[in-house]
């Protein structure tokens, strides 16, 4: 197994933006790759290659990251004519940090094996807070000894990366993260809710609630900015959406009835439904408001 990386990296959206960054700045030679190709520019400017395609960006590296939108992009990047799996060499090692279906991440890994590549699911979790500061979660499925040779390259990007299991297990263990972080998104909004029709100060509830039995990662980082008005997408609706997609249909296969995340699912499908697709997930809090019948955030 190959110990100097030379990094292929696909997807520089909000996530994989700062996690290249980190790469990059960690002293590895990387090679870029986005469907929109001006994102490509500014991570030239951190010291980036950019290639024409998926394919060329793993001609120029023996470690190839892709991190984008849905199950169907990653096939498309790296099974596609010009993907990934064109132009790997054997030896190489594929580590798909996006977030799709355990069953399809299987598909992939035996595909990447014929042509004697090695393949690693990793999703992450920890929103853009957790990739600009590199601290993701990163949760693996695949070969323990891969995991253990690209190690150095994953711990530029994040503080947790724990080995789950065989290939779809990575992806089967961020499926239970989603399904925590729906119902914990659900807890803070009707929480804030609570507290602002009582007439208590949402700060101060946010600040004792945080460091008790009740507290979660929502409520720490998404509940101050619902406060201040700040609905911008760390993780957009559409995302989590198609995650919650993910993990019904998975729930599904497995006949388990998962009463709360599908409450979730419907929930946001009312946000999506009033424009919200673009916001981040803590928009939640718009149709709490209008349950409600109570001004939450800020009044533009």
């Amino acid at each position: 197994m190959a110990t100097e990386w030379k990094v292929g990296f696909i997807g520089l959206g909000i996530m994989g933006r700062s996690m290249s960054r980190h790469i990059i700045n960690a002293g590895y030679q990387v090679t870029v790759w986005n469907r929109t190709a001006s994102k490509m520019e500014e991570a030239a400017g951190w010291g980036a290659r950019k290639a024409r395609s998926p394919k060329e960006v793993a001609e120029n590296s023996n470690l190839i990251i892709t991190i984008v939108g849905d199950t169907p992009d990653v096939r498309e990047v790296v099974e596609g004519e010009n993907g990934v799996l064109a132009g790997a060499k054997p030896g190489s090692v594929l580590i798909d940090m996006s977030t799709i279906s355990p069953d399809a991440t299987r598909q992939i890994a035996a595909r990447a094996a014929e042509q004697g590549v090695a393949m690693l699911d990793a999703p992450v979790s920890g929103g853009d807070i957790g990739a600009r500061n590199g601290t993701l979660s990163i949760m693996v499925g695949g070969e323990a000894s891969v995991l253990e040779s690209v190690k150095p390259v994953l711990e530029t990007m994040g503080k947790s990366i724990v080995h789950c299991g065989p290939n779809g297990a990575g992806q089967t263990v961020k499926a239970c993260n989603q399904i925590l972080c729906g119902l914990n998104l659900l807890g803070m909004v009707e929480a804030l809710a609570f507290a602002k029709k009582a007439g208590v100060d949402l700060e101060k509830m946010i600040e004792v609630t945080t460091r008790g039995a009740g507290g979660s990662w929502a409520l720490a980082n998404l509940g101050p900015r619902v406060v201040k008005g700040d609905l911008d997408p760390g993780f957009s609706v559409r995302f989590q959406q198609k995650d919650l997609r993910i993990v019904l249909q998975e729930a599904e296969r497995l006949e388990l009835p998962l009463l709360g995340t599908a409450a979730v699912q419907q929930l946001l499908r009312s946000v999506q439904a009033h424009g919200g697709n673009e916001d981040g997930t803590h928009a939640l809090i718009r149709l709490m408001e209008q349950l409600g019948n109570v001004s939450i955030t800020p009044s533009e």
